[in-house]
């Protein structure tokens, strides 16, 4: 097997490079995605390689960029659009949500809509304002998306090939603050033996308390457990993966096993994903939690000045403190 070390970014580089070779039908399109290779370098040497015909170098503008995929989903091409930032999708979410989730329902399940929809997402990186965004609960709410994240380089390569062979459309959700952090990549195992695209996964086996996370702070929960670990506690880490549809199965078995669970994600907290799986974990397990579930999450205030973002921004202390809590029931 080549199993090379890869960055998270050089990751999903790759893995979008093998589905432009195995998929004529596949197009990439964005802004500054061609002789550039994007503004994280994600689309790197692909339009030198396989032509501004199939990696295209948009206008700036997002409601035309989603526009035109749509018409190309519907004609047999798989668009992989890419959002520059987080916070520029929102110009395009009249046709995300009107078009893109809308067209299979709308047609008697007759039409689909096979494209991606890349969103690099999430803070970490000392940016201006609208570059550090969390949107996923508002494409999570809307039926007719599915919407994913990857959280490590292995994943990155695999899900972004799953997503671009789904007949479905997807928002996938890229943890730009991770962007260049390495890990092992199979580049040779087969893509339908994989990891299922819509499973979550557990990333650290535990007895004590289930951290739930997803992207970026999936790295943030585990080094929380590390810490944990020094002090006798073995917390269980599960990285979700899959936002909607949200598969729990792993958090359902878990919680039951350790009684106790922490949910953490950037975004804030009021009606975000946390609510919801907090929700669903009460209902399926009440009878094995010996404390509530707890929240982890950004605050409820616009993203602030990069100067101060590590205070908005969950971190180790603050997840080692909600488990804490946890056993102060």
């Amino acid at each position: 097997m080549a199993t090379e070390t890869l960055t998270l970014g050089k990751a999903l580089n790759t893995g979008l490079r093998r589905a432009l070779e195995n998929d004529p039908k596949v197009v990439i399109m964005g802004e500054d995605v061609g002789k550039l290779g994007g503004v994280f370098r994600i689309t790197d040497g692909l339009q030198k390689d396989f032509g501004d015909q199939r990696v295209i170098d948009t206008p700036l503008a997002e409601s035309g960029i989603i526009g035109t995929a749509v018409g190309l989903a519907i004609r047999g091409f798989r668009p992989v659009c890419e959002i520059q930032f987080d916070g520029f999708v929102y110009p395009a979410y009249d046709q995300i949500v009107s078009q893109v989730a809308k067209m299979h329902y709308r047609s008697q399940g007759k039409v689909r809509i096979p494209m991606v929809i890349r969103i690099p997402y999430g803070g970490g990186i000392g940016a201006v304002e609208h570059h550090s965004e969390s949107p996923e609960a508002y494409f999570a709410h809307t039926a007719g998306l599915k919407v994913v994240t990857c959280a490590n380089p292995q994943d990155a390569y695999v899900m972004i090939q799953q997503a671009i062979a789904s007949d479905d459309p997807i928002v996938f959700l890229e943890p730009k603050r991770r962007y260049w952090e390495k890990g092992p990549v199979d580049l040779d195992a087969p893509l339908a033996d994989a990891y299922p695209l819509h499973s979550a996964r557990v990333a650290r086996s535990g007895t004590d308390a289930t951290v739930l996370a997803y992207g970026p702070m999936v790295r943030t929960a585990l080094d929380a457990a590390t810490a944990a670990a020094e002090d006798g506690r073995e917390l269980e880490v599960i990285d979700l993966r899959t936002l909607s549809p949200l598969d729990l199965t792993a958090a359902y078995e878990s919680v039951k096993r350790t009684g106790r669970c922490v949910v953490v994600h950037e975004a804030p907290g009021n009606l975000g994903l946390g609510s919801e799986v907090a929700a669903r974990i009460t209902e399926e397990c009440f009878y094995s939690l010996e404390s509530p579930v707890l929240r982890v999450t950004g605050y409820d205030i616009p993203y602030p000045a990069a100067r101060v973002e590590e205070e908005y921004l969950p971190d180790l202390d603050r997840v080692l403190d909600a488990v804490d809590r946890t056993f102060g029931w």
